[in-house]
């Protein structure tokens, strides 16, 4: 069992930054691959960003959103700069127990709660 949540979402203005965590807790970290994800209301769920052994991104917020973790502190964060309003969303981490940084969110174990990320024009 793997316990996840995420901090740091909130409001902020166009071109602004701000820095999302998850904390894990029940297991061993550092061979979990985890994902940051995102559902804006009345879209599906999307892919971010994840991080194994490598890092993958969307085209959407490559260039502009950083994850990284730091496996002492079982932590992933995502850090978002140049955000846009379309960035709005709530932004949910997940964990893959087989260590797959991939794109496709069903094949992701367990999820947080997720974050409210909301950019203003």
């Amino acid at each position: 069992q793997v316990q996840l949540v995420e901090s740091g979402g909130g409001l902020v203005q166009a071109g602004g930054s701000l820095r999302l965590s998850c904390v894990a807790s029940g297991r061993t970290f550092s061979s979990v691959a985890m994902g940051w994800f995102r559902q804006a209301p009345g879209k599906e769920r999307e892919f971010v960003a994840a991080i194994s052994w490598t890092t993958f991104y969307s085209d959407s917020v490559k260039g502009r959103f950083t994850i990284s973790r730091e496996n002492a502190k079982n932590t992933v964060y995502l850090q978002m700069n140049s955000l846009k309003p379309e960035d709005t969303a709530i932004y949910y981490c997940a964990a893959n127990l087989k260590g797959q940084a991939i794109v496709t969110p069903t094949r992701y174990d367990y999820w947080g709660p997720g974050t409210q990320v909301t950019v203003s024009s």
